[in-house]
């Protein structure tokens, strides 16, 4: 899994050193070289987990697609982003950090009640 994108739908094999890497942040810790910039790139999807090529030069819509399994490998990067939370013990032995999303209804607050309708309408 990779630290830096933490979507990436594709392993890169890098040109310089022909290994498989997330992105290039992590060809950049984990080598001592720099990535060798090429125009043929091969990709290796990680849910079909078959290896092909695409030229970047001719890069097209289409081309943002597994062409075996046509899993969508150009997405938005998300990046990890720090946060700072709560942690409880277990919640199936202590469910007070829990919040109850429902909402109790007290019964309708109206004038006009529907019991005893009958009765005022006559």
């Amino acid at each position: 899994m990779c630290k830096h994108v933490l979507n990436a739908q594709v392993a890169i094999r890098a040109p310089c050193c022909r290994k498989w890497f997330e992105c290039a942040e992590c060809h950049q810790e984990n080598s001592d070289h720099p990535l060798l910039q090429s125009f043929d790139m091969t990709f290796a999807c990680k849910k079909c987990k078959k290896c092909f090529r695409k030229d970047s030069r001719e890069f097209e819509e289409s081309d943002e697609y597994c062409p075996h399994c046509d899993n969508h490998f150009v997405l938005d990067a998300l990046t990890p982003k720090a946060s700072l939370q709560v942690e409880g013990e277990d919640v199936r032995k202590d469910a007070r950090m829990l919040k109850d999303g429902r909402v109790r209804v007290d019964g309708e607050r109206s004038i006009f009640n529907v019991k005893d309708a009958a009765d005022r309408l006559g």
